[in-house]
């Protein structure tokens, strides 16, 4: 037997394994896919779970910060470390709102280019 014919013996043994194992995993990506949709899904409720969570932190600490901006009676030791504490509970909130918008736009992007 020559190396050509050889060579189509293989290319024909090869064409309907190939077939075969595309077709084993076409159920496969379909599974994955759903599997990723429950990931997908899993993921924006921690994170929408954790930015409540930062907010109501966020608007304790602003609560906090306002009462001994009222409470400090002008003594500015006081004073300063109650803005202080309205500044960093504004800074907080603003990364936590930052970090989910960005995590949203992240995932929409991943989902629409991996076919979610």
């Amino acid at each position: 037997m020559n190396t050509s014919n050889h060579f189509k013996y293989r290319l024909f043994a090869a064409i309907p394994l190939s077939l075969i194992t595309a077709i084993d995993l076409e159920g496969t990506v379909f599974a994955a896919s759903a599997q990723m949709g429950q990931v997908d899904s899993f993921i924006r409720s921690v994170i929408t779970a954790l930015t409540g969570i930062a907010g109501l932190v966020a608007t304790g600490f602003f609560v906090l910060g306002g009462f001994k901006y009222i409470t400090s009676s002008g003594n500015p030791h006081n004073l300063e470390h109650a803005k202080r504490t309205i500044v960093f509970s504004a800074l907080g909130l603003a990364i936590a709102i930052a970090a989910f918008v960005l995590s949203n736009i992240v995932t929409s992007l991943a989902s629409s280019a991996f076919g979610g």
